[in-house]
């Protein structure tokens, strides 16, 4: 981006071009691990030539027409909460950072539908619509750091999922503006006919296809009741087991999370018992589906063996669930880590785990390998691995955290599985992207990128190999 370009963009945009430093500086990236390592190893990272910050859709449009134009690459920011380095401008990209679009458009407690603009921040979201007794039932742990918009781009999931859905369940519609400048909005009725499902081009694309500007949710009512219950699992497997049996059974509680012996020392040191594993639910709804649920899982449960136990675990959860340290906690005390998600059918996700876990513990310098299920269907589940090691030297951490990457990642396509559940691609999946679509699903996606944005210049280096 040249000066003649800037100032032109300057005198278009006006004071929504933002060029101070500091603006800049906190714009490079995304919560994704390596890139705060880099950062705390003090490592040059670039940071873009511009920040745009629209507070209307004809803003983004304004901009999106200059920048197709100029040919002028635009990276989309939302609130940053991304894990997988969607984020990574270059000192000649436009950054457009859509946190000033953040009004709530409209709530509807007949049609249960909520409109929000797409900077909306995700907790904000949900506080606006339980005032009319209402829920997004979307819980992602980045809740109150993400936005709607982010949810929207990276096909995200919230902890309450099994029962209310992942984000392309709770999406009624949803406003685009693509590449060079167009509007169009996709979704206008409860379900429809016509043609391919044009949403599903821009949820989970990760900034790659166009830049969302309102979404529209589906809402719920505020559960009557709720419950809980928690489960000694004498194995991963038995836990596995009983979880099918739940939701093949047509029981849905929102929360379901299995969690391995190791995990439940880290977390739940109060209620370990002979390497046991647990498996906590939270029920919600009616009073009496929920009390029927607990009582149907619970002889679910006594007929496989597996014992219940005081609900305090689940309730623990549910009061800490977001609480997690920064980046530069752990660096400090000498570790890298990270978490996996991943997800496979009933009769693959035991290989899965087995083989993952041995997988990771052959890296050198491993501290942790281990695992909690978080996401429930009736075909399969999610796996949630974390990983930490603690090399001798600082300098390492960045060649063995890609280590544990490839060989989960590895381990978990060899098996079958697909290698992203929740999180996206961003760059940190982009090289295994073919593992999970295959040769002719790359070169799909590629047509349709080709398609939408001949000229390459939405969020480049992210998402497609």
């Amino acid at each position: 981006m040249d000066k003649e370009q800037l100032n032109a963009l300057k005198e278009l945009m006006g004071d929504r071009v933002i060029l101070e430093n500091d603006s800049l500086d906190a714009h490079r990236f995304d919560r994704w691990c390596i890139k705060h390592y880099r950062a705390w190893q003090q490592q040059t990272i670039n940071r873009p030539a511009c920040i745009v910050r629209p507070i209307q859709t004809k803003d983004v449009q304004t901009l999106m027409a200059f920048a197709h134009k100029q040919k002028l690459s635009v990276v989309p920011f939302g609130l940053g909460s991304g894990v997988c380095g969607g984020i990574e401008p270059s000192d000649q990209d436009i950054l457009i950072d859509m946190g000033g679009m953040n009004k709530i458009c409209e709530i509807n407690s007949v049609d249960l539908l909520a409109t929000f603009e797409s900077g909306v921040n995700g907790l904000i979201a949900e506080e606006a619509v339980a005032k009319h007794d209402l829920t997004i039932g979307h819980w992602p742990q980045s809740i109150a750091i993400s936005s709607v918009g982010g949810w929207v781009s990276t096909r995200a999931s919230g902890q309450f999922s099994t029962a209310y859905g992942n984000i392309e369940d709770i999406i009624y519609a949803i406003e685009v503006v693509l590449p060079h400048g167009e509007l169009v909005t996709l979704g206008k009725a409860p379900r429809a006919a016509a043609g391919p499902d044009l949403r599903h081009l821009f949820i989970g694309a990760e900034g790659t296809m166009g830049i969302v500007t309102k979404v529209t949710l589906s809402l719920r009512r505020q559960p009557e009741k709720r419950a809980f219950s928690v489960f000694h699992t004498p194995s991963m497997q038995q836990g596995f087991s009983l979880q099918r049996n739940i939701v093949q059974a047509d029981w849905r509680p929102p929360v379901m999370r299995q969690y391995d012996a190791s995990e439940v020392a880290r977390l739940f040191p109060d209620f370990t018992l002979n390497n046991n594993g647990l498996l906590l639910l939270v029920h919600e709804g009616p009073a009496s589906r929920v009390d029927a649920e607990v009582e149907a899982i619970a002889k679910l449960a006594n007929k496989l063996g597996i014992n219940s136990i005081d609900t305090t675990a689940a309730e623990q959860w549910l009061e800490r669930r977001n609480h997690v340290p920064e980046w530069q906690d752990l660096f400090n005390m000498g570790w890298i880590a990270d978490t996996i998600e991943i997800s496979g059918t009933w009769q693959q996700i035991d290989v899965i785990y087995d083989n993952v876990i041995a997988a990771l513990k052959t890296v050198p310098f491993i501290i942790n390998a281990s695992a909690h299920s978080s996401h429930v269907y009736r075909s399969g589940i999610n796996l949630y691995f974390t990983f930490a090691c603690k090399p001798e030297n600082v300098a390492d951490m960045e060649a063995l955290y890609f280590e544990c990457w490839d060989k989960a990642i590895n381990a978990t396509a060899d098996a079958g599985g697909g290698i992203a559940h929740h999180h996206g691609v961003g760059r940190l999946r982009k090289p295994y992207l073919g593992r999970e679509l295959g040769e002719g699903g790359v070169n799909l996606l590629r047509s349709i990128k080709h398609a939408i944005d001949p000229q390459g210049l939405m969020n480049p280096g992210n998402l497609i190999p």
